[in-house]
């Protein structure tokens, strides 16, 4: 390997590094505020993959439809739950507006613009696939809120399975590529830097700047790291823990979706590749504690450039290299926890 090809790989392992990052803090967001580990959350990158495929060859997402069932589904039970607890009218207003009104709008818009723009393509693919996440988490997870850790670990993966196989329905088993952003081509060095590149590293390092924004200077974003930080200690201080809750997941939601868009033009996605895209950025979380939100991009980014050189080295065993990762991070982080739980002893 000679230094120009270095550097090639190099740059395909920060493009694809950058999309593990932004999976790997929409994971540690999830778990911080929930405690979930969010397994589906590469079902959301294939999703929104594959919707803005199916927007550009002209046909109406299937995923507009789940939208409107599980909106519909989690309607019924704000309004059973009206009934048997007399609610204010308020409460199931704002339901109906959320879980009727919004997947209905979205609706309505795939129907008028059968072509929009590329804009406007971006804009309908997470209008329709990132509300997904919060009805998920409403319908799987927000019952068991008090549960385990492991009990929501078996949620999830019952929940990524039931994902899985809606995903074959809805798309079939052919594999797509969505159109890129950009045919910008620029010849630096030995390097060919293309438009779909630099936007995807452009929109991730942006969205993490917004992310950090965000949580130091909007009341929800405080909101978050107290829920975060002390869920009791939030509850007790007035912050709804629930709606915490439904806003990391509507986070998550938005970031897988805009990966799956970011992704799409670089590889062919499948309706079951979100599955290995979210256990790279599950490696990079993991090497941040499902804490460090700076630690676990660093480590995904780390996964992208592990794997990139290792497709070129060694091929057949590159998931394998990439997957090793974990090992040697879990035995410190368990020898230093074990160190600090005698210390507290």
């Amino acid at each position: 390997m000679d230094f120009s090809i270095a550097l090639i790989l190099a740059q395909d392992g920060m493009t694809t590094g950058a999309v593990y990052a932004l999976l790997s803090v929409a994971l540690v967001l999830v778990f911080a505020v929930t405690r979930v580990i969010y397994i589906p959350q590469g079902e959301m990158v294939a999703y929104g993959a594959l919707t803005i495929a199916s927007l550009q060859s002209g046909k109406l997402p299937a995923t507009a439809w789940l939208l409107l069932a599980l909106g519909m589904v989690v309607f019924a039970m704000d309004g059973w739950r009206h009934l048997r607890h007399a609610a204010n009218r308020g409460s199931l207003s704002r339901s109906a507006l959320a879980h009727l009104v919004w997947p209905l709008l979205m609706l309505g818009l795939l129907h008028v613009l059968p072509s929009p723009s590329l804009l406007g393509q971006i804009a309908l693919t997470l209008g329709v696939v990132a509300p997904l996440a919060p009805l998920i988490y409403r319908l799987a997870y927000e019952p068991l809120a008090d549960a385990s850790v492991l009990v929501l670990l078996i949620v999830s993966v019952a929940v990524h399975f039931v994902l899985l196989g809606l995903g074959l329905v809805m798309f079939g088993a052919e594999g797509v590529r969505s159109q890129a952003f950009s045919e910008l081509r620029l010849h630096v060095g030995p390097l060919t830097l293309t438009g779909q590149g630099l936007s995807v590293i452009a929109s991730a390092l942006l969205i993490m700047a917004c992310l950090s924004l965000f949580f130091g200077y909007s009341v929800a974003g405080k909101a978050l790291r107290a829920t975060a930080i002390n869920r009791l200690g939030a509850r007790l201080m007035g912050i709804p823990v629930a709606h915490s809750g439904r806003l990391a997941f509507l986070l998550a939601g938005l970031i897988g979706a805009f990966s799956g868009v970011l992704i799409g033009p670089v590889t062919t996605l499948y309706y079951d590749s979100g599955f290995l895209i979210g256990l790279k950025g599950f490696v990079g979380a993991i090497i941040g504690g499902l804490v460090s939100y700076s630690v676990a991009a660093g480590g995904a980014l780390l996964v992208g450039l592990i794997e990139a050189y290792a497709s070129f080295s060694a091929s057949a065993y590159k998931e394998v290299l990439v997957f090793t990762l974990i090992v040697p991070v879990l035995a410190w982080r368990s020898l230093t926890s074990h160190g600090q739980l005698e210390d507290d002893e």
